[in-house]
């Protein structure tokens, strides 16, 4: 089996074994070639001790930072390449990282101290593939499996329960059952791993491709750290246009979503609110007043807690606002709301909306797909045509009302807005010579 390695790669492993040392690509980088996926990042590992490593490349640019780890970072063509000595762990004091390493010389012993089987893989063009705990079987089988004993595995480090969510996920696996009844038991864990680790693992989870099963299965880990959830799988909904229980209702909206993270995130809480904002009404119809906006307060909170960045809090707390208000196909509302929101964030809530639809029951669904249909129709016409829905579109500016002698200022702005209002309400063409006399009647 050969497997393309970068020429920057193959000449850091090709330096290592002329000095006499062993030298693999190892861990994800092999997966993903077997699995037809270009690396994102290429790990090396080597039996040289890291000072020998730093001898071997000082002629280049190396970064220290993880030696007390054995790991030493060549720089080479604008890239980063680790290089980490053969290794034991030692204890796991905090269930996050080794007291301290042992540095070995056998590389079977290297890989036995890793997550799990499909990370255990290594090789060079030399040995070829070194899989000495089947990870190319369990790649096979597509299943992700715990080297050694898998409760042990995950006390080591608690982040490894959503990591092993976040494979299945992504590459869309199964968890083998004696894994999978590890990681229920062991959620807990979680509450001692740094929020920032588990959002940047539950980030790429979100954007698997198996994140509807994962999340399905799962439920009671990632509840951990989101317990709102619970609530969610708790509330029936009592509607014609449901026919499951709210968390059911968002499983199927998120099988219906792209891999976006910011739609993926709005369409996991979109409804968070509707167990507290739930009424029985005299219709003998349940009802979820205002659950859009209490749903962007509450995810708002919930995302912070997470440590997300707030372009991303504040686009996906706008999404779930207005998840349920009405559109209309009309093109002065079309262009009302990509003022509102721009023409990214109006597709992403249409997206929404659409898994929103088909997470729902099929009461009027062909009427509400159609409905869609036309505003997207009608938002590729505003666009392809370049019409105005925004103050920079509009065919005067500032400069061309203060030339006509209205000072600087405040008044300025409030006319322009003024302007933009009836273009987007189609009362006033978008022409410098109509709006500059619409501004003289102002």
């Amino acid at each position: 089996m050969i497997i393309n390695i970068p020429i920057d790669v193959e000449k850091i492993i090709s330096r290592l074994e002329a000095e006499g040392f062993e030298a693999y690509i190892v861990g994800g980088c092999v997966r993903d070639q077997l699995l037809g996926i270009v690396p994102e990042d290429w790990d090396i590992c080597t039996s040289a001790k890291p000072e020998q490593v730093v001898s071997c490349f000082s002629d280049c640019r190396l970064l220290n930072t993880g030696i007390q780890h054995g790991t030493v970072t060549i720089l080479l063509g604008g890239q980063a390449y680790e290089v980490t000595t053969y290794r034991q762990d030692g204890t796991y004091m905090d269930g996050r990282r080794p007291e301290e390493v042992a540095f070995v010389t056998s590389l079977e012993e290297d890989l036995a101290r890793r997550d799990f089987t499909v990370n255990t893989l290594a090789y060079n063009a030399r040995r070829g593939l070194v899989d000495p705990y089947g990870g190319c079987k369990d790649l096979q089988a597509k299943l992700i499996r715990c080297v050694g004993e898998p409760g042990e595995r995950l006390r080591e480090d608690g982040l490894r329960i959503i990591r092993a969510l976040r494979f299945a996920s992504v590459l869309g696996f199964s968890i083998e059952a004696e894994t999978a009844r590890s990681l229920h038991n062991s959620g807990s864990l979680l509450s001692i791993v740094a929020v920032e680790r588990i959002q940047t693992e539950f980030c790429k989870l979100l954007c698997g491709q198996g994140v509807k099963g994962v999340l399905e299965e799962y439920r009671d880990i990632i509840e951990v750290f989101l317990p709102e959830l619970k609530p969610m799988a708790e509330c029936q909904q009592h509607n014609p246009h449901h026919w499951y229980d709210v968390w059911k209702h968002t499983l199927e909206a998120l099988g219906h979503t792209e891999e976006s993270l910011v739609v993926r995130l709005a369409v996991l809480l979109h409804d968070v609110a509707k167990p507290r904002s739930y009424t029985f009404g005299k219709d003998g119809v349940g009802h979820f007043y205002g659950h859009g906006e209490q749903g962007a307060t509450m995810a708002e909170a919930i995302l912070k807690r997470l440590k997300m960045d707030g372009q991303t809090v504040r686009e996906v707390c706008q999404l779930i606002k207005y998840h349920d208000a009405e559109v209309g196909e009309s093109g002065p509302l079309i262009k009302k709301w990509l003022h509102k929101l721009g023409p990214v964030q109006f597709e992403r809530l249409l997206q929404v909306k659409y898994a929103d639809i088909m997470g729902q029951s099929d009461y009027l669904r062909e009427r509400k797909l159609n409905m869609l249909g036309a505003i997207r129709r009608k938002l590729l016409q505003v666009l392809e045509e370049g019409q105005c829905f925004c103050l920079k579109d509009l065919a005067v500016n500032g400069h061309d009302l203060m030339a006509l002698g209205i000072p600087a200022g405040k008044k300025v702005g409030e006319l322009l807005e003024k302007l933009l209002e009836q273009v987007l309400e189609e009362q006033l063409e978008n022409t410098r010579e109509t709006l500059l006399q619409a501004v003289k009647r102002l």
